[in-house]
């Protein structure tokens, strides 16, 4: 599952950390980054904070598996599942790397 960055209450109510204050996001930018071995995701905001990442060994994928497109395809639907939750409207994609998986996770994103 993909990790998600919350914005931080103040001291004086105590919800350091809720899931009832995450941030809304309405822009960011998506960083693929796409080799033979394995793929990362990393969504972040105007500011360069990252809001939501995934790799496909937190998707559970392990060894040789993670170079599979299937492993690419459920990466970015993870990090990107997380970020729609937050409420992104717009996102541009920088992608980076040379593998089969770059056609799959613009699929996915799109």
């Amino acid at each position: 599952m993909a990790k998600v960055i919350l914005k931080i209450g103040s001291r004086r109510n105590g919800r350091i950390g809720s899931r009832k204050g995450a941030r809304r996001i309405p822009k960011g930018v998506i960083h693929v980054q796409v080799s033979f071995n394995n793929t990362i995701v990393t969504v972040i905001d105007v500011r360069g904070r990252v809001v939501s990442w995934s790799s496909t060994g937190t998707s559970g994928f392990k060894g040789t598996r993670r170079g599979t497109l299937f492993a690419t395809q459920t990466t970015a639907a993870n990090a990107i599942r997380t970020v729609l939750d937050q409420g992104i409207q717009r996102a541009e994609v920088m992608i980076k790397g040379f593998s089969l998986g770059r056609d799959v996770v613009l699929q996915a994103i799109h």
